[in-house]
């Protein structure tokens, strides 16, 4: 007798990294004690998030390949600069009206800056990927392979001292990118040890999601659900109406700055990792968390409505035109450009499946 486990929960957006995040931060409302009642190996894991990430953005970065043709190396150059252009400049201003603390009271009660800008930083790569395979131009995919290196909290930390909020030292920066870097060399030195490395980003993505929900507690969670809806359709809506601009004023048709209009599920765990690098950010990071994770949801419900719509509508345009400029998809495949992200690597994003 076989159960579907795993059909079960790719049927729920974000699921991957969101059920096991829901079942640890049960366990940690009405049992918090679990961890050092048990102790040992099951006592760890409880507070075991940062060296389990320091694995994870290692074997991430091992299937990131330097390599790129000069079409994926302008278009993800142009969508990642807007995002971090974009989180930037509404970082800045949130950071004058905010500060480091989250809003205390009020319906944007438990807002913060950390939380805008880890949801407007990290694109959700397998949703992206997925509908640049379904709606937009097969190279375009590629780009996934430049906007990666927002993955983690490095850019937020950044961003978050560009905003002229409270810096990190120059060791916890480092620290933050040093891991995937690492396995960005290993991965691009020997192929072989990218094969090795790549199949463990989707294993341990549960296992972040469990480990991270070990840390919140489900009561914060009451006051930031309506707050996470609307910060959802923020990224989506204002987020995406930036990416538009910039894809279409660099030559594209609008489609992949659309469908980048996402927040990665790996985005909830970046005000964790920046609390712990600087602790001021700590009663920011409980409700942040829990607002980029609802982020995650609603933009992965959204993006794939807009992203198709707008692709709709460029098609009639291209029918109905007398002449379309060459559209290179005869240019190399993704495979043969050797600059996409792995099945893994794409998934070590992704909120929907890859279809």
């Amino acid at each position: 007798m076989t159960v579907p486990i795993k059909a079960a929960i790719d049927k729920i957006p974000g699921g991957m990294m969101l059920i096991p995040l829901l079942l640890g931060a049960i366990i940690h409302t009405f049992a918090p004690e679990a961890g050092s009642f048990f102790g040992s190996f099951t006592g760890a894991f409880f507070t075991g998030l940062a060296p389990i990430l320091a694995v994870f953005f290692f074997c991430l970065g091992a299937t990131l390949e330097v390599r790129s043709t000069p079409y994926i190396m302008k278009k993800g150059g142009v969508l990642l600069g807007s995002k971090i252009a974009f989180a930037a400049l509404i970082g800045i201003v949130a950071g004058r009206l905010l500060g480091e603390a989250p809003i205390e009271s009020g319906f944007f009660a438990g807002l913060s800056v950390l939380a805008i800008v880890a949801a407007l930083n990290d694109t959700n790569g397998g949703l992206y990927i997925s509908l640049m395979g379904q709606y937009g131009r097969k190279k375009d995919a590629g780009a996934y392979s430049i906007m990666s290196l927002e993955s983690g909290p490095f850019l937020t930390m950044v961003t978050l001292g560009i905003a002229g909020l409270a810096a990190f030292p120059w060791q916890a920066l480092v620290g933050a990118i040093l891991p995937l870097a690492l396995g960005m060399l290993v991965g691009n030195l020997d192929p072989k040890m990218r094969a090795l490395l790549a199949p463990a980003v989707p294993a341990m993505v549960p296992f972040l999601g469990l480990a991270l929900g070990l840390t919140i507690n489900l009561n914060s969670v009451v006051t930031a659900g309506l707050l996470g809806i609307v910060l959802g359709l923020f990224v989506v809506l204002v987020g995406g109406l930036v990416l538009f601009l910039a894809d279409k004023l660099s030559g594209g048709d609008g489609v992949a700055g659309l469908a980048a209009a996402t927040t990665a599920g790996n985005a909830a765990l970046v005000p964790t990792i920046v609390a712990e690098a600087n602790p001021i950010y700590a009663p920011a990071a409980e409700t942040a968390t829990v607002l980029v994770a609802a982020s995650t949801v609603v933009t992965a419900i959204l993006c794939p409505v807009i992203t198709s719509a707008w692709s709709r509508r460029v098609n009639r345009n291209a029918q109905s035109a007398p002449t379309e400029d060459a559209a290179p998809d005869d240019a190399p495949s993704l495979t043969q450009a050797g600059t996409a992200p792995t099945p893994a690597a794409s998934r070590a994003h992704h909120v929907l499946p890859p279809t």
